[in-house]
């Protein structure tokens, strides 16, 4: 029997990644946002107050890429940087409150986008595949911190 791509793990999981992204990157446009944009208020509203070095960090990308989204984000007066008090030369990030608007759009997204993407599986298959893509994740972060020490 052929193995065929569209039966294959890894390719799953790269294909529906990218079309959850290129479904968020529209969505967002239509709010004149980026799906970029989106992440750091959405990672700000888990953790208000992280630096713009621990913001680039979680998002894997640069600084320099964080602080011009930022500018973006902070001259639509929905993210406000604050002088560290233990050290001037770090910005603390947090929301403003009109980022509620914004927020509250995502989370309508994502609960609309999860709803389309879980139609017709049972709440227990749903479930199932959360448990085996946390397993997954912790088994890539397990090898990456290995290889990490072994060099």
């Amino acid at each position: 029997m052929p193995h065929h791509l569209d039966r294959d793990l890894l390719f799953l999981l790269a294909d529906v990644g990218r079309l959850v992204r290129t479904h968020a990157d529209r969505q967002a446009r239509e709010g004149g946002m980026t799906r970029a944009q989106w992440a750091i208020l959405a990672r700000l509203e888990r953790q208000d107050g992280l630096t713009q070095k621990d913001l680039a960090a979680l998002l894997e990308v640069e600084p320099i890429t964080v602080a011009r989204l930022l500018d973006r984000l902070q001259a639509r007066g929905l993210v406000e940087r604050r002088a560290d008090p233990a050290d001037r030369r770090v910005w603390r990030l947090y929301l403003t409150p009109a980022a509620s608007v914004v927020l509250r759009q995502i989370a309508d997204y994502r609960a609309a986008l999860h709803e389309e993407i879980t139609a017709g599986l049972e709440p227990a298959v749903v479930e199932g595949v959360v448990e085996a893509l946390l397993r997954m994740k912790a088994n890539l972060l397990a090898g990456i911190r290995t290889r990490e020490e072994a060099a």
